[in-house]
């Protein structure tokens, strides 16, 4: 276990996410051993199941619980959600060069509405697996936009140029405001489940992968006839909901 003062983050971190959204921690996650071992899971499973369908890949690979319930990743979360944390959900994210599809601006509780009594507490660690920039399709969102309006309006899009069917109206947010998430590999940002986001696609002539760990406060329940056949771990504390959760 590694020591909390150095992987737990600060007042001021914390008081950054409260208002923004989001949190760029300015180190790397796992030491370069774990990172290496991580990066050859993905390839493997990449392998195995294509770019498309590593989605829940844990589901599948319980290999990967070992990084999904790591203190150096509940180090991160614990100070933003509370003690008592459940893993919902893991996604390996890869964007081939030149044929990666955009990412629409949208909110990821808006998937997921109605699956989970609380939308408050939802988080997103996203993991660099490759080196991650402007150019080959990073990350950006709104700061401040996880405060936003409960009702924006989603537009459907074609799905032959985008990973989901529908984005956000672009006439109700203030594109000219995003942040670009630029992270070296073994980095990660952190960004509030009702936070605006998107990305757009990648055109370079490099991959661009990361790994999607999502948690959510066992303050919260997850609705059971809302999530047929979906697992959630105990990674941290206590239920405190009444959850019927997986023990590692």
């Amino acid at each position: 276990m590694q020591d909390p003062t150095t992987t737990q983050l600060d007042d001021a971190a914390i008081d950054a996410f409260r208002r923004d959204g989001y949190l760029l921690p300015e180190r790397d996650v796992f030491s370069p051993d774990r990172f290496a071992t991580l990066s050859a899971i993905f390839e493997e499973d990449r392998s195995r199941w294509g770019d498309d369908d590593l989605d829940t890949i844990h589901f599948r690979d319980e290999r990967l619980l070992d990084f999904l319930l790591a203190d150096e990743v509940l180090d991160l979360v614990e100070p933003l959600i509370g003690p008592d944390i459940g893993l919902w959900s893991s996604h390996f994210i890869c964007k081939p060069p030149r044929t990666g599809k955009a990412t629409p601006w949208h909110e990821d509780t808006a998937y997921w509405d109605g699956r989970i009594s609380s939308m408050e507490g939802l988080v997103t660690v996203w993991l660099a697996l490759d080196p991650v920039d402007a150019g080959n399709g990073a990350m950006q969102v709104i700061p401040g936009s996880h405060e936003g309006d409960d009702a924006r309006r989603y537009l459907p899009v074609d799905m032959r140029e985008n990973i989901f069917d529908s984005e956000l109206d672009v006439a109700t947010i203030d594109v000219d405001r995003a942040v670009t998430f630029e992270l070296a590999p073994n980095r990660c940002s952190i960004h509030d489940g009702r936070i605006v986001h998107g990305a757009p696609a990648n055109t370079s002539d490099r991959r661009r992968a990361g790994y999607t760990m999502r948690y959510f406060p066992l303050t919260s329940r997850v609705i059971p006839e809302r999530n047929d056949g979906h697992r959630v771990w105990l990674a941290r504390g206590f239920d405190r909901a009444g959850n019927e959760l997986e023990l590692a």
